[in-house]
């Protein structure tokens, strides 16, 4: 089964890319300024672009009432403490039979502008629950697509139909990674799919308008410190992002998950090969006051931070960032930034 986006797509986003324009034009010049608390967020990525000096800050739009649209916006900001107003940067079709939108984010390479996001259709894929109970989550299609623009305000605009995690996986959370200048895609594959939810990776063409090859798994949320073991239990694996240590040169791996007693946490590990294939040793919470799907960057004043979103309660996710000290060979938390 494709994971696509359905009818007629090139056609549809001829009116869509005109509606973006109608949007921002109305928000650019609205001018109103939020506060971070003001802001709901889900999955909350920030894209810090040093030639503006300013912070981009993507969201799904569904995170706010009223958004008018299926699809993706940006807040911006100077200070991570005001925003503007959010416009749209991905206005998805409305008949396209999107149910959900999650996980946006932006990323630089070789000059362009790259948006991965998950999207999950209201079909279903025509396969058993892996696990026969009435409370276990339906199978709908879902993956992570990538659009492309040539500034971090788009509009952004669609590949391909179909989305580039493999066919027939329930995936989602793809980020980009960069190693010895060839790009990849590390993504999560859905727990209510595999039972033991697993992170893995793929090789994308150098303008990562396709995925090379066959993915390759990295880690099972089972190997989390005390993950559940049981075979009939889900076990979560979402928001995957990967930093090298300017240090050292480590490579590390953040993620979150579910752990009895800890709740909806952050976990890090490192590679201890330094590459992509591992192997990852010494998975560890680093964060387990029930917020997660974190990010790493860098501000313009050079501190290292994380952003999360907390806490993990529908419809109260807020932004919180915390400093990162990066000691070469580990990541440590080392206090909440007053936003």
């Amino acid at each position: 089964m494709m994971i696509k986006m359905k009818k007629e797509i090139k056609r549809k986003y001829q009116t869509t890319v005109f509606t973006f324009w109608i949007f921002t034009s109305f928000s650019m010049a609205s001018g109103t300024i939020l506060k971070t608390d003001d802001i709901r967020i889900r999955d909350p990525f920030i894209y810090a672009d040093i030639q503006s000096k300013t912070y981009y800050m993507y969201a799904q739009a569904a995170n706010r009432k009223g958004s008018g649209f299926t699809g993706v916006e940006v807040y911006a900001s100077k200070d991570l403490k005001h925003w503007d107003k959010p416009h749209p940067v991905l206005i998805l079709p409305e008949d396209a039979g999107i149910q959900a939108v999650w996980a946006p984010e932006v990323h630089e390479y070789e000059g362009n502008f790259y948006l991965f996001v998950t999207l999950t259709y209201e079909e279903k894929l025509k396969e058993k629950k892996p696990v026969n109970k009435k409370s276990w989550p339906e199978m709908h299609i879902r993956g992570t697509h990538i659009f492309y623009a040539d500034n971090p305000l788009g509009p952004f605009k669609p590949f391909k139909e179909t989305s580039h995690t493999p066919e027939g996986w329930m995936a989602l959370d793809g980020t980009l990674y960069v190693e010895d200048g060839l790009p990849y895609m590390v993504f999560c594959h859905e727990w209510v799919q595999t039972i033991d939810g697993s992170i893995d990776y793929i090789r994308l063409s150098e303008d990562l308008s396709e995925t090379i090859g066959k993915p390759s798994l990295m880690f099972r949320a089972s190997g989390a410190p005390g993950a559940i073991q049981s075979t009939t239990n889900g076990k979560v694996t979402d928001g995957c992002f990967l930093y090298r240590s300017t240090i050292s040169n480590r490579l590390f791996i953040i993620w979150s998950t579910f752990i009895p007693g800890n709740g909806y946490c952050v976990l890090l590990s490192h590679s201890e090969s330094g590459k992509i294939n591992g192997p990852r040793k010494e998975q560890k919470i680093i964060f387990s006051q029930n917020g997660g799907h974190g990010m790493i960057f860098r501000t313009f004043e050079d501190s290292l931070m994380l952003a999360l979103h907390q806490p993990n309660t529908n419809g109260k996710e807020r932004l919180h960032l915390f400093y990162l000290t990066d000691n070469g060979k580990d990541l440590v938390v080392s206090g909440e930034a007053e936003l």
